[in-house]
């Protein structure tokens, strides 16, 4: 029975060991293959460094002797995500990027919801509107003003109220009470329509941005230069010349006064200009400005008081306007040359007397279907100008009276 027992607890014992060996075997095997992975892992890993390391050395090699550009994977990092999405949509329509973009709440920067239209970016948008500033036109001296809506309505009070004398026990009498006007500003809508071809739009040297937005700011400026001088009011701002005129000695609100040079299409002696000038009621003279063209200025700049002194001088610093009479001049192609019966000079405080309405929002389509190869651009903006202060512009007539 001993005998019999001792033979059974040995054959279990010598059945424990067989596993446990077995397993110490597997985990060594196993270390042994993580070792040897983890080797070629660090070898792989250490040759591509070598080798990244030997591009970048012969790509500043290369570019240090023959001035090559920079790598374009750096430059593409280094661009804003608003810039590479605007990019991608010009060349080849993809709007992902602009639909999943997030950019900052700014002026010309959220999109048209709706009509497949996108706002430019806030770059290629502030270099436009700059050089809309920067354009001999109304809007450099004019009240501007934003809006969000499809008119804009200023409220003038230019009627005086009624007023008398009382005495210590008499009744007093009532008197009258002013009266204000509504005048309402329609915003019209400035298009623009550059194209530019497929081959262009690919090549990805090419300054797209700054291209489209001088084609898009020169047609705004030209465009709206004229209107707000000359423009009927007819699906655009009208401008001021349009309005009926009025000799200002019988001048009557709803109209601008006149003054007349003396001789039929010409000057007859400098006074007509010094008659413009107090013409204008003196709460505006402050802030007065001459507006006219190239060839009348240099009608004007020849003229000379009694004195034989210019009454054109030119501006003492650079970028300042020159000056007539003391009050700066405008230069604006838009206004009519010297003839007879016309206004070719205006002076007044447009801040107070002109008001261009605007969207802030600019607008670009992408058409590359209509005219092929080439893809056009269709660019619109939302504007409206036109007198808010009659009082407040006078014009010089080429005429006898």
């Amino acid at each position: 029975m001993t005998t019999e027992k001792m033979s059974r607890t040995g054959e279990g014992l010598s059945n424990d060991l067989s596993p446990t060996a077995g397993l110490k075997s597997a985990v060594t095997e196993f270390m042994s293959d993580l070792r040897g992975f983890r080797a070629e892992i660090h070898t792989r890993l250490q040759q591509q460094e070598e080798r990244l390391t030997m591009l970048d050395q012969k790509s500043r090699t290369m570019q240090a002797h023959t001035g090559a550009r920079p790598i374009l994977s750096r430059h593409a990092e280094g661009e804003a995500p608003h810039q590479k999405a605007f990019a991608a949509y010009l060349r080849n329509g993809d709007d992902d990027a602009l639909r999943g973009l997030t950019l900052e709440g700014k002026a010309m920067s959220s999109a048209v919801a709706g009509d497949g239209g996108y706002l430019v970016d806030p770059e290629t948008a502030g270099r436009i509107q700059s050089v809309l500033h920067a354009g001999a036109s109304l809007r450099a001296i004019a009240n501007v003003v934003q809006v969000e809506a499809t008119s804009y309505d200023v409220l003038v009070d230019h009627s005086d109220i009624g007023h008398g004398w009382a005495t210590e026990t008499g009744s007093t009498a009532e008197t009258g009470t002013p009266v204000i006007d509504r005048i309402t500003i329609p915003l019209h809508e400035l298009s623009a329509l550059p194209k530019a071809s497929q081959r262009l739009l690919d090549d990805s040297a090419f300054d797209l941005e700054g291209w489209l937005a001088g084609r898009i700011a020169d047609r705004f400026a030209r465009a709206e230069a004229a209107a707000f001088v000359s423009g009927n009011g007819i699906d655009k701002p009208r401008g001021f010349l349009t309005h009926a005129t009025v000799d200002n000695d019988v001048w009557a609100w709803g109209n601008l006064g006149t003054v007349p040079t003396g001789a039929d299409g010409a000057f007859d002696g400098a006074d007509a200009i010094v008659d413009l000038v107090y013409a204008l009621g003196a709460q505006y003279r402050a802030g007065a400005v001459f507006v006219m063209n190239s060839k009348t200025a240099g009608a004007v700049r020849k003229m000379k008081d009694n004195d034989g002194r210019f009454l054109w001088s030119d501006g003492l610093a650079a970028a300042e306007p020159a000056r007539l009479l003391g009050y700066p001049v405008l230069i604006a192609e838009d206004m009519p040359d010297i003839a007879s019966g016309a206004h070719a000079i205006a002076f007044g405080d447009f801040a107070a007397g002109y008001t261009i309405a605007e969207r802030p929002d600019l607008r670009v389509l992408r058409d590359p279907f209509s005219a092929k190869p080439h893809v056009l651009f269709y660019a619109t903006k939302r504007v409206g100008g036109d007198v808010s202060d009659f009082a407040a512009i006078k014009l010089l007539r080429f005429a006898v009276a």
